[in-house]
């Protein structure tokens, strides 16, 4: 079900010697046998987290130190694991959930869809057909960029096809969109730092806290160590959000088993009332001494029109660069699904000031209409890489966060 993230694998070891080797001569006595290669770990059905990265990051949780993991120039995927004690599910049920997702995910673009599918309905393939398209695409909060671009290269497509058929015309307009959306269809990297460090920065409401306990979860759930820095330090009961939030992702966090050792228990570093920047400091420092794998930073909503606010979201950026050289590694901003052009005039005015990696969608399950992901594929050319869409989500529940693929997003969005 998940596979966003991908991880660099430990070094190669030195090659073990033969089954039969032995380090004397032919009347050498035998030594103990070599212990048996380890079967592979079955993957997981929810195809999250690598199961060969958690069983690295797990074997060397029992040692007394840990050890920087210096980064190989090899990626591997990591999968998402099942609970400690949990059964593996078959493969199937990983593609039942991810089709019920995605169902949902249908579900809620239906209006944007029905609006944009109508148009090919008992329709003649001509300018009226091409007109009704552009005012539904229009509507569908694609933006007058994103739309003419879109128009142009469907009548292209259909140009070269020689369709008539306007169900035929449907099915280029999501190959399309598709290709426009391509280039956000990226997986999150983790592993090439320790710790992984993790800004999240958006607008009040958007839903940080909430991505933030996800994100914590699945992070968990592949024997990840990860630290939260609630730097939000200011807003009434933030804290006890994210504390919330990483008990519902750590169950064990809150009463965890007599005697038992919790290595991938979810710590949080916060200060109420104190410097947002400060916080973030103590967090990443604590993150190193701890041998935390990641530390995700959940700031403080933040309007894009305020300048002296944008400017304490860069403050908090520099001072983790000073915690940690080359951090924060990934910064993310999260977006509400529903705010239409908005979002785009957001994410061109939070990259301007933190240089954004990645995008979180949420909300996409209320009214949101999901054509401005077009708007920002295409404004997204002009960067000197593209800004990658890591997540979307549908709802409040820890498996409600997914993972971003361009061609469900598509057909969901014209069908």
């Amino acid at each position: 079900m998940f596979s966003f993230f991908r991880r660099k694998p430990a070094p190669n070891e030195a090659p073990a010697p033969p089954p039969g080797a032995t380090s004397g001569g032919p009347g050498a006595a035998a030594g103990p046998a070599p212990a048996p290669a380890a079967a592979e770990r079955p993957r997981s059905a929810l195809g999250w987290l690598n199961a060969d990265v958690a069983s690295s990051s797990s074997a060397r949780r029992p040692a007394p130190r840990r050890r920087r993991r210096p980064p190989t120039s090899v990626p591997s995927r990591l999968g998402r694991l099942p609970l400690p004690g949990a059964p593996v599910p078959a493969a199937a049920t990983a593609q039942e959930d991810r089709g019920d997702w995605l169902a949902r995910l249908r579900s809620g673009l239906r209006r944007t869809g029905s609006g944009i599918a109508e148009v090919f309905v008992g329709a003649t393939i001509d300018a009226a057909m091409y007109e009704d398209l552009e005012a539904a695409l229009l509507q569908a909060d694609a933006g007058a960029a994103a739309t003419k671009y879109l128009l142009d290269d469907l009548q292209g497509r259909v140009t070269r096809a020689d369709v008539h058929d306007p169900a035929a015309v449907r099915r280029l307009l999501a190959e399309s969109v598709a290709e426009l959306l391509a280039p956000l269809e990226k997986p999150l990297v983790i592993g090439e730092h320790v710790p992984t460090v993790i800004m999240v920065v958006g607008v009040n409401g958007a839903g940080k806290t909430t991505s933030v306990g996800k994100l914590a979860r699945y992070l968990m759930d592949a024997n990840q160590k990860v630290l939260l820095a609630a730097a939000d330090t200011f807003r009434a009961a933030a804290r006890e959000q994210l504390l919330a939030w990483a008990e519902r992702a750590d169950p064990g966090m809150s009463a965890p088993a007599a005697g038992a050792a919790a290595p991938n228990r979810i710590e949080i570093v916060s200060q109420e009332g104190g410097d947002p920047a400060g916080v973030t400091f103590d967090a990443v420092v604590a993150g190193k001494a701890r041998g935390c794998d990641v530390v995700i930073a959940d700031t403080a909503g933040r309007l894009a029109t305020q300048a002296h606010l944008m400017e304490e979201l860069k403050k908090i950026r520099r001072t983790i660069a000073k915690a940690q050289a080359g951090a924060p590694h990934e910064v993310l901003l999260v977006i509400d699904g529903n705010t239409g052009q908005n979002a785009l005039a957001q994410v061109q005015a939070f990259d301007a000031a933190l240089q954004l990696t990645g995008l979180v969608i949420t909300k996409l399950d209320g009214t949101a209409k999901g054509g401005v992901l077009a708007a920002i594929a295409l404004w997204s050319r002009s960067r000197a890489a593209p800004l990658p869409v890591y997540f979307i989500g549908i709802g409040e529940k820890l498996a409600d966060l997914q993972t971003f693929r361009a061609r469900e997003f598509a057909e969901a969005l014209v069908r």
